[in-house]
């Protein structure tokens, strides 16, 4: 077994927060969950909230131009 140390882990920036979809009462509700998190300094729920917004809005329909 080795005690060699692994390699450093590299973070990048954190990405921007998703914005709801407009109209969406479930995207509303977890924007309104999230920046009740964020107040609370509940960094890991932000996190989840952010998933769940980007998921849920891959449902939505494409609006076609």
């Amino acid at each position: 077994m080795s005690n060699a140390m692994s390699e450093p882990v590299h973070l990048g920036v954190p990405l921007e927060w998703p914005q709801p979809a407009p109209g969406c009462r479930v995207c509303a509700a977890l924007d309104k969950q999230r920046t009740r998190a964020a107040g609370a300094g509940d960094q890991s729920k932000v996190s989840d909230c952010n998933v769940e917004i980007r998921m849920h809005k891959d449902a939505h329909p494409r609006r076609r131009s």
